[in-house]
This record gives structure tokens, C-alpha cells and sequence, in this order.
């Protein structure tokens, strides 16, 4: 193993272990820090300097996009003008490994004579932040995975996996879900799968359609050109059935030489599963993984077949 190797895992070791030793001091402090941003009125405003900074800007972005309206303000910026944004209705989350940041500590007496609740994040107890603060969340580590023990490593880590906590509980405690968090990542693929429905991907012309009196021999060249894996038998507007891959090898097993004159009829699933064009591509990915199947059918109210999606298209 190469002394780069080494120094690698190393350095992912110390950072495990400063994320684990966090988990003894999530308790009474942590309660009462989501307690305050429930209680808010306003906005999270999440404010830090440097790497605290960065870590910021990303815990505010977790934040909001799961249900707890945040922004990162760079603290240098509050002195010029960026103060307004602060309301009295707001709360302040302040991150800062040593918890003696200059920036923070010089605008820590504005919010306290507004009555604006400060949840402090810091590596030091006895800091001024921490003990000006209305909550402190220790994320104190024992030393930095930088090989110098200067270049801020396991600080880093830990502050943001406190914030991704912070963010888990909020979620629960406000009962966010999936399709909530779809309509804040509309243009991503969870919020594609959960916003699209049957009728924006499914097939409607070209459909396999055929007779349940048709032999097998002939279905099967339907089935070819339809490029489905699927038959979908019908009499007049009502739906008999279909026949999938899996029904065509069945009856092979079972007709052996017999199966190319048995009909669709006696070969076919009688009850296909079927969904509203309404229906979501995600409710209808749970179908298909439930039952093992590639396809469903959209029908309307009368239960008239308007299309197909299959597997494929829920993908699109």
C-alpha cells in the first residue's frame, strides 16, 4: 500500500470517528435547536466566515430544500447593508469552529438586543458564541484529519453532518415527503418520477392489439413488431387480457409442440394491470417492481385502453 493510500484512509478514519463522537452530544441542545426553527416565523438565516462559510451555504441549501425556508449571508456582507434582511421574526444559525470568529461576535449584540434567537454551531464550549447563544451545538473534534492538524478536515465534516441531521429531524418533525421534496427539485429525476404522470410518456398509436382467438403462431409476429414484449387482446373496446415474455414461454413449456395452434385465449393474463392517465410514473415503477412486470395499461373511466407505459418510458 503506497504512502498515499495510507494517508487517504487514514484521513476518512479520522473523519468517521469525528462524525461518530457527535452522536453522544445530540440530545437536549439538538431538541431545543429544532424546537426554535419549528417555532420560526421567518427565515433560517445561516451565517459563518471561511470553510464555516461554505459549510453554511450548503446546510442553508439542505435546509430549504426540504422544507425549512434558509438562506446563507455572508457575515463581512451584514456591515454593508445586508443586515436588513434580518427580521425579529427570524432565526440565526452561526457556525465557527474556535466560536471567537471577529465577523460573527461584532453583529452577535445586534440580534440579541432584537430578540432574534441565535443557534450557535461551534467547536468551543466557552466560546463568546456559544455562550451568548440561545442553543450551542457542540461539533467539537479532537484534532483535523490534515496531516499538520491546521487545514480544516474533521471540523468541516462534522458541522455539516450536524446540519444534515439538523435537516433529518426537521423533516420528520414536519412531516415532509417525497412528492414535497419533488416540488422543490422539479427539474431533477426523483422530482420527474413524482411529477410526471401516464399520460405525458405513454404509447397510444401502433398498439399490439389483437384477437383472442388468434393462434400463438401468428401473436407472436405481432408481438415481434410491436416491440413491447407484449399483447394486448382485445374483443371490440373491452380488454380480454395480454400476453407478456413470460406467458409465451409458459405456454411453450405447456403446449410443446402444440403451442404455435393455441390461441391467445387460452395463453393470456386475464386480469393486466391497469392505471388512470393520471397516474404517477413513480406510483407506476412500485407497480411494475410489486408484480415483476414491464408494462402496464392506461384506461380511461369507462376502462377503454388509451395507451401503454413500459419500463422503458417510465425512464424517459
Amino acid at each position: 500500500m503506497s504512502k498515499f493510500t495510507e494517508t487517504a484512509i487514514q484521513c476518512l478514519k479520522d473523519e468517521a470517528a469525528a462524525v461518530e463522537a457527535l452522536i453522544p452530544r445530540v440530545g437536549e441542545e439538538f431538541d431545543k435547536a429544532v424546537q426554535l426553527i419549528l417555532d420560526c416565523k421567518g427565515k433560517l438565516i445561516v451565517t459563518g466566515v471561511g470553510k464555516s462559510g461554505q459549510i453554511g451555504a450548503k446546510i442553508a441549501a439542505t435546509l430549504s430544500s426540504t422544507g425549512t425556508p434558509s438562506f446563507f449571508i455572508n457575515p463581512l456582507d451584514v456591515f454593508h447593508g445586508d443586515l436588513g434582511v434580518i427580521e425579529k421574526r427570524d432565526v440565526v444559525l452561526a457556525i465557527s469552529n474556535s466560536g471567537q470568529t471577529d465577523e460573527l461576535l461584532r453583529f452577535l449584540p445586534y440580534l440579541i438586543a432584537n430578540h432574534i434567537p441565535v443557534i450557535a454551531m461551534t467547536g468551543n464550549d466557552e466560546s463568546l458564541l456559544a455562550k451568548n447563544s440561545n442553543v450551542h451545538l457542540n461539533a467539537a473534534v479532537e484534532r483535523e484529519a490534515c496531516p499538520l492538524n491546521l487545514a480544516p478536515t474533521c471540523s468541516t465534516t462534522a458541522s455539516l453532518a450536524l446540519g444534515d441531521a439538523l435537516a433529518c429531524a426537521l423533516m420528520v418533525a414536519r412531516g415532509f415527503e417525497a412528492h414535497d421534496f419533488a416540488q422543490f427539485h422539479p427539474g431533477g429525476s426523483l422530482g420527474r418520477r413524482l411529477l410526471t404522470r401516464a399520460k405525458d410518456v405513454m404509447l397510444c398509436e401502433h398498439l399490439p392489439l389483437i384477437s383472442p382467438e388468434t393462434t400463438m403462431g401468428e401473436a407472436l409476429v405481432t408481438m415481434s413488431n410491436g416491440r413491447l414484449g407484449l399483447l394486448i387482446a382485445m374483443n371490440g373496446e373491452h380488454i380480454e387480457g395480454v400476453v407478456t415474455d413470460g406467458d409465451v414461454r409458459r405456454a411453450m413449456e405447456r403446449h410443446r409442440d402444440g403451442f404455435f395452434n393455441s390461441t391467445v385465449a387460452e395463453n393470456m393474463t386475464r386480469s393486466p394491470k391497469t392505471v388512470h392517465p393520471d397516474t404517477k410514473i413513480a406510483d407506476i415503477e412500485e407497480l411494475m417492481h410489486l408484480y415483476k412486470i414491464h408494462c402496464v395499461l392506461v384506461t380511461d373511466e369507462s376502462n377503454r385502453l388509451i395507451g401503454v407505459v413500459d419500463s422503458f418510458r417510465t425512464k424517459l
